[in-house]
């Protein structure tokens, strides 16, 4: 019921600039994007996927240590999209990025929906 499709990816230098975009469409019973979680994760082959970035409908944010001060998280309800700024990437951010929404139904039942990723290379 909930589609999430991640764009923006692709092959940049060390040192380089991304803007990933995640967009949500569709609902369960009703729901309403603005009060999703929304999470950025990252995976690369052979390895467990990995917690990136995460903001609450409060705003509130969180961030894996390697990527503090470099990435940011925002979020435009209006377009029901949360935005991943990648700056000063390093080689080691490369990987799959999926976006993740968390929602929690008029029941307090939550569900999650993965995107399909959108590949990240930094390379020189």
């Amino acid at each position: 019921q909930v589609q999430v499709v991640e764009s923006g990816g692709g092959l940049v230098q060390p040192g380089g600039s991304l803007r990933l975009s995640c967009a949500a469409s569709g609902s369960i019973s009703g729901s309403v994007f603005s009060t999703y979680k929304m999470a950025w994760y990252r995976q690369v082959p052979g390895k467990q996927r990995e917690l990136v970035a995460a903001i609450t409908s409060g705003g509130n944010r969180n961030f894996l240590d390697s990527v503090k001060g470099r990435f940011t998280i925002s979020r435009d309800n209006a377009k029901n999209t949360v935005y991943l700024q990648m700056n000063s990437l390093k080689p080691e951010d490369t990987a799959v990025y999926y976006c993740y929404a968390e929602i929690t139904d008029s029941r307090g039942a939550k569900f999650g929906f993965w995107g399909q990723g959108t590949q990240v290379t930094v390379s020189s």
